[in-house]
């Protein structure tokens, strides 16, 4: 099913409209703003430039002071219902905002602003929190994505419009009063359809202390090392895009020779970008969370805009050129795509990261999670608007500003990479797995989400512990022979997936004894553990007996058994058939088509070797 059907469902369509709804009015009254102050109010240049500088500064601040207390209310109690309230305060800020317009009271406005801050502050946990309530695990991405193009159009469209509206000769007051009014109410009605989403933690004790709980909320989100991590990769998102998108007016007007058509050009190349990569992350991502695409995501944004540095287009500075003259200019189409591609790429590295924390943080706390995520993002978002400004200080020029940009993001990317050594990992399975092969899963989803399980499955290949990786969500601990453990290259991915190698009684019994607790010690702490229970590669594509280590290992720890089967992986690149030449292991078939097929988990009492086997067995079916 595409990530588009979700659209037509009442469980997502009504939230995606109000939050979508939201971002635009945020933009339109923003720009409309600013576009009062700038240029329909006859004030000083050094006034104009304090107000259109504290503006985004008050707009923040609400995260800063009310982000905890958001989190706190989106678990406490049931979220549509808060959703409503946040609405109607919109109603009541936009009603404000109609009184500043006409009266041209710029402190209203600047009030205004606050509150629209504290509008975004207040719906930001619910908004990524609602979605794993509302969706299913493998719609998680879709929906996340949807999210995210629905935002970065919204934004674009609502800046488009506040600016288009105050313009309107002799109306221009009225029209955006009018417009964000109706905006607002609508968002309302929308968000009425919303279904209930019941309160996660609703025995939380409240804490009114807004600092205390910041703390609190920062420590919270800091306990699961990986969740911080995805964070910090978040946050850094939201700094690279804040330094680039706060050059474009000055890129546009001395670099372009555009005028205020091509600098809406730019946001629209860039907001379309992100708006195709976060809805490619489904398809390449299999309806999966995989952070593998992270890393793709950071060494994109960086390779373009270092490209952004050199692709100069002939034009030359200060013509005022109308969109359309630009795109005629030498150049101008390796500028267009640039920044296209860096919008993708940003869908690629921010929509994973999102669904990433989603899955990963307890439901109890993810409200609250997010709220310290929110809290995060501002903070990196204040550092990057300072980061801009030292570097014009500094005398650079905008392309340059760009340069430094994406080296820093490969720096910081790497330094994240090195913290969380899983996103590397996943990197390179994802690459490798969807290098050589296609792959169709089924039955994945018992795999549990929580709490200990053994799983079985048929040995093919070298690839196959690979495979698995790349395809079940929850992460796993292999058992794997220790030659393949310590085979170049990929010894830093088993290492990293903490694999436990193992060898035969003959070959080395106090290896084989060290498996064993290991495997004992991951199910009792609660972690899936995978083994080939063949003890090698099939040599003629048939399943070989599965020896008794198996019911050693429940005899033990009693857990359930979860059989997967891989399909069409014989004769494939790295299994044992041989090719034409009689040498095993060369590419007979490369990119095959493969399967991976999951069972509904078997009680430990009735596992036993002969039957698991007869299991993994049915569940190939006729095609090795």
């Amino acid at each position: 099913m595409s990530q588009f059907s979700l659209l037509g469902t009442r469980r997502f369509a009504p939230f995606f409209w109000t939050q979508a709804l939201g971002a635009f009015n945020d933009n339109a009254f923003r720009n409309a703003m600013v576009m009062l102050v700038a240029f329909q109010m006859a004030l000083p240049k050094e006034q104009v430039s304090l107000y259109t500088n504290l503006a985004p500064a008050l707009f923040i601040l609400p995260y800063f002071l009310f982000s905890a207390t958001a989190g706190q209310l989106a678990e406490k109690f049931e979220k549509t219902r808060i959703i409503r309230y946040v609405k109607l305060f919109e109603i009541a800020a936009m009603t404000i905002a109609a009184i500043g317009f006409f009266t041209h009271h710029i402190a209203l406005l600047l009030v205004v602003l606050f509150l629209m801050g504290m509008h975004s502050t207040m719906f930001g946990p619910i908004k990524y929190s609602i979605l794993p309530q509302a969706l299913d695990r493998t719609e998680l991405v879709g929906g996340n994505a949807l999210v995210e193009t629905g935002t970065q159009l919204a934004m674009l469209v609502g800046m488009i419009v506040g600016n288009a509206l105050m313009l309107i000769a002799g109306y221009g007051t009225l029209a955006a009063s009018l417009t964000t009014i109706a905006i607002a109410v609508a968002g309302y009605v929308v968000s009425r359809s919303i279904p209930v989403a019941p309160a996660t933690a609703p025995d939380l004790r409240f804490n009114w202390n807004p600092l205390s709980e910041t703390w609190r909320v920062l420590k919270l989100t800091h306990e699961d090392r990986a969740v911080f991590n995805a964070i910090l990769g978040i946050s850094w998102f939201w700094f690279f895009g804040t330094v680039m998108i706060a050059q474009l007016p000055n890129y546009t007007r001395d670099v372009l020779g555009g005028d205020g058509s091509v600098n809406t050009l730019v946001l629209t190349l860039f907001s379309l970008g992100t708006g195709v990569g976060s809805l490619l992350c489904e398809r390449l991502s299999g309806k999966r969370v995989e952070i593998g695409l992270v890393p793709i995501g950071a060494f994109g944004l960086t390779v373009f805009a270092v490209d952004l540095f050199f692709a100069r287009p002939g034009v030359t500075p200060g013509l005022s050129l109308g969109w359309m003259a630009f795109l005629a200019a030498p150049g101008a189409w390796r500028v267009a795509f640039d920044l296209t591609m860096i919008g993708a790429f940003a869908g690629f590295y921010v929509v994973p990261l999102f669904a990433f924390v989603q899955s990963r943080a307890p439901r109890e706390r993810l409200s609250r999670v997010i709220a310290g995520n929110n809290i995060v993002n501002a903070v990196l978002i204040c550092i990057a608007s300072g980061f801009g400004l030292g570097l014009t200080a500094l005398g650079l020029d905008t392309p340059t500003i760009f340069l430094v940009t994406g080296l820093v993001n490969i720096a910081v990317a790497a330094y994240i990479f090195t913290l969380v050594p899983e996103f590397m990992m996943r990197f390179i399975t994802w690459v490798l797995v969807h290098t050589l092969y296609r792959i169709r899963v089924q039955g994945l989803e018992n795999v549990p989400d929580e709490g200990a399980a053994l799983v079985v499955c048929n040995h093919v290949s070298f690839m196959d512990p690979l495979i698995l990786m790349a395809s079940v969500r929850r992460p796993m601990r292999f058992v794997m022979y220790h030659r393949i453990y310590d085979l170049p290259v990929l010894h830093f991915v088993f290492r990293t997936a903490r694999a436990i190698p193992i060898a035969g009684r003959h070959e080395d019994e106090a290896l084989l004894a060290a498996a064993f607790e290991a495997i004992d010690q991951a199910l009792a702490e609660g972690e899936v553990v995978c083994i080939f229970p063949e003890g090698g590669l099939t040599k003629d594509g048939s399943i070989m007996p599965f020896r008794p280590g198996v019911e050693h290992i429940l005899a033990r720890r009693p857990v359930p058994v979860v059989p997967l089967a891989l399909r069409g992986l014989w004769g494939s690149i790295f299994s044992r058939r041989d090719t034409a030449l009689g040498r095993t292991r060369l590419p007979r078939r490369f990119w095959s088509r493969i399967e991976l097929v999951g069972s509904v988990p078997t009680p430990a009492a009735q596992a036993t070797a002969a039957s698991l086997h007869a299991r993994v067995d049915e569940l190939r079916g006729d095609r090795a």
